[in-house]
């Protein structure tokens, strides 16, 4: 089977590749964010505490009590920074590709997967806190709706309500504002809760991912030096996201737990992963770890389909051409 040489696609300019991650980014994210929250809300309920029963029941419910851009919580921060995240990790991927190689020879398995692993490992730097902050702002809402009904609950066994009254007040907060209490508390660790839970998800992510959707992506090349058409590019994309989201989804669920600061009423804290992993295990079984599989799935295969064909169209070169060159 033919490939491109990793060298190839290095030889285009950083600015573009960058560019093109960035928009690819921003694209995805626009259109499977919803989704992504209710991954967040299922994924943070606990036994006993359950305010959803599935995506669907959760995105209704998150529009009857926070109107259609309640669905949006959170997309502020990922619209921010989902462009250095999404240009380092497919950026990093290509560079540790054009590494590996050795006189235009195929890359081996292991070294496609090592070079997952360090995009991998590059992307944490931005995607760490940029998920500490947009996983506070998409879980409000369930806290809130517990708050609710639970107050709702206390009016109906008790005549006086005035206290329940007061603990269903809706204080919305920002993410600046969840960033300077952060900075001014904890400093910059506490932007960085998680990191390790991070890097556990998203290292073995892009080990399974970029070999599979390279790999994946080859079979539509007609050579060696004509890009697979856009097609293949994003069906490649789908599947091999979705296949790695789906893999690590049980590293996601307790990134989701050790990085969420508020809690809802009853629901365990957690010290650790060690200690996240096994308060799941014993309290909430083994399928606990695949909650909000399905959603992720949903999320990730759209977002890295768009992202591979955005990024392999090449969208910034176009620009970048019409700039006036510099002339020596």
């Amino acid at each position: 089977m033919v490939q491109v040489h990793p060298s190839d696609l290095w030889g285009e300019s950083l600015p573009a590749k960058l560019i093109n991650g960035g928009i690819a980014g921003l694209i995805g994210v626009t259109c499977v964010f919803p989704i992504d929250l209710a991954k967040t809300r299922l994924q943070n309920q606990q036994n006993g505490q359950r305010m959803y029963t599935s995506m669907s029941d959760c995105l209704i419910k998150t529009i009857r009590s926070e109107g259609y851009f309640g669905m949006y919580r959170g997309a502020a921060v990922n619209l921010t920074l989902v462009t250095p995240e999404k240009a380092i990790k497919l950026a990093a991927n290509d560079f540790f590709r054009y590494r590996l190689s050795k006189d235009g020879k195929k890359l081996t398995l292991l070294k496609e997967m090592l070079a997952g692993c360090g995009a991998g490992t590059c992307q944490v730097i931005v995607t760490t806190p940029m998920e500490m902050l947009k996983i506070q702002l998409q879980d409000a809402g369930r806290i809130e709706a517990q708050k609710k009904l639970m107050a709702a609950q206390a009016q109906l066994s008790s005549t006086t309500s005035a206290g329940a009254a007061e603990s269903v007040v809706e204080t919305r907060t920002t993410a600046t504002q969840i960033t300077r209490e952060l900075l001014r508390s904890k400093g910059i660790a506490g932007l960085y809760k998680g990191l390790g839970a991070t890097l556990l998800r998203d290292v073995p992510f892009s080990i399974v991912y970029f070999p599979l959707f390279a790999n994946l992506n080859k079979l539509g090349q007609k050579s060696p030096d004509v890009k697979a058409p856009f097609y293949v590019s994003f069906l490649s994309g789908c599947l091999a996201g979705s296949t790695a989201a789906v893999a690590v989804n049980p590293c996601d669920v307790i990134k989701t737990r050790l990085q969420s600061l508020k809690r809802g009423v009853n629901e365990d804290t957690y010290s650790g992963i060690l200690d996240c992993t096994r308060k799941i295990w014993q309290k909430e079984g083994p399928l606990a770890f695949l909650k909000g599989a399905y959603c992720r799935a949903l999320v990730i295969a759209p977002l890295f389909g768009i992202a591979q064909v955005i990024y392999f169209i090449g969208i910034a070169e176009f620009f970048l051409d019409m700039l006036p060159k510099r002339r020596d």
